[in-house]
């Protein structure tokens, strides 16, 4: 039995649905005065939607991100003519709330929808971290025992380095959609004076925004115009940044669509994560695990334990210094976890032997 987790009633399961949708909805409903079409991708294997036209203000063709060609978004894109996307996703949201289905701050939440306004998502952004993993539980119909607790808030972009199936031609300044929310956040500038990778607000010390990125060959920050901000690059960040989902974060006050990481990619990447960190960030390290344990109990007990293992593959393939990390975060979960030594979750390569 699951003890990680516990299954959502129906009915939670069934509000979130209809919240998921009616966000989806919402989306779609912003691009009902443009004129353009639906197009299709394949990206490593997997088929996203995007919509292109033309900007009725420079004349430019543009595209923006759909999502994830799956059931729902294939079915709202059939009838998106006669979408009529509900002005107001509060209700719904508090409904979901109140039958279970995880929420976030009400002033992380304002910070996440007023990005996705701006269009922070659709330029390639994906939310990361703890919110992400919150996310997750509402996607997958659960409520997570532990390891849900965050004062941050973690963005990601690809940045030059990985190929999303994200569009890279949206602009928007994240400054003014931070700014416009008068909550007294600000950049913190680099050297340069540039607005650097973090947000604070000098008044709420504890609430702190990262934008991330994978690392390159400089290690330098990445600045990317089109966001008006550098990111910081971190190691091993792209393993998250493939092969993206979406999610409704919910509030009290409403909900928002954000890209999100896989569930499975999350997971295996929490582990690499744990085998970078140094002990002086060990409460971090074991939030990883956390993390990462109740996810593979759920690909263990939800039939889905091949979506797991092919992201463990993939990272154990990578490289050595992937693997060690990889196992290092594996024998940690497999220690306080002993029920998740399953060899569904953990098959390898042969040329990379598993530690016992």
């Amino acid at each position: 039995m699951p003890t990680l987790y516990q299954e959502l009633s129906l009915a939670a399961q069934t509000a979130y649905a209809e919240v998921l949708d009616q966000a989806r909805a919402l989306e779609l409903d912003a691009l009902a005065g443009l004129t353009g079409a639906f197009h299709r991708r394949t990206i490593k294997g997997c088929d996203y939607l995007y919509f292109g036209y033309r900007d009725p203000i420079d004349g430019a063709q543009r595209r923006v991100y759909v999502g994830p060609a799956d059931e729902r978004v294939n079915a709202l894109v059939a009838r998106f003519n006669d979408i009529k996307a509900p002005k107001k996703l509060a209700p719904n949201a508090q409904a979901a709330l109140a039958l279970g289905c995880a929420g976030t701050l009400p002033k992380h939440h304002r910070i996440v929808r007023q990005l996705a306004a701006y269009g922070f998502f659709k330029a390639g952004g994906v939310l990361v971290g703890t919110h992400a993993f919150i996310a997750m539980s509402n996607m997958l119909g659960v409520h997570w025992a532990g390891g849900d607790k965050t004062l941050d808030v973690d963005f990601a972009h690809a940045g030059r380095n990985v190929s999303l199936a994200l569009p890279s031609d949206v602009r928007l300044s994240v400054h003014d959609a931070l700014s416009s929310l008068e909550m007294g956040l600000l950049p913190i500038r680099e050297l340069s004076g540039k607005a650097g990778a973090q947000v604070r607000n000098p008044r709420d010390p504890e609430l702190r925004l990262d934008f991330l990125t994978s690392l390159a060959r400089d290690g330098e920050p990445v600045s990317i115009d089109r966001l008006g901000l550098a990111l910081e690059p971190l190691k091993f960040m792209e393993f998250s940044l493939e092969g993206t989902t979406q999610a409704a974060l919910l509030s009290r006050d409403g909900a928002c669509l954000a890209n999100i990481p896989s569930p499975a990619r999350y997971a295996v990447h929490k582990l690499i994560v744990y085998g970078e960190r140094d002990t002086a960030a060990r409460v971090k390290a074991l939030k990883d695990i956390e993390q990462a344990a109740a996810l593979a109990e759920w690909h263990l007990h939800s039939g889905q334990a091949a979506a797991f293992n092919a992201a463990w593959v993939d990272a154990l393939k990578r490289g050595k210094g992937w693997r060690t990390r990889a196992q290092e975060g594996r024998s940690a979960l497999v220690a306080k976890h002993p029920a998740l030594d399953d060899k569904a979750l953990w098959r390898g390569p042969r040329s990379a032997a598993l530690s016992p």
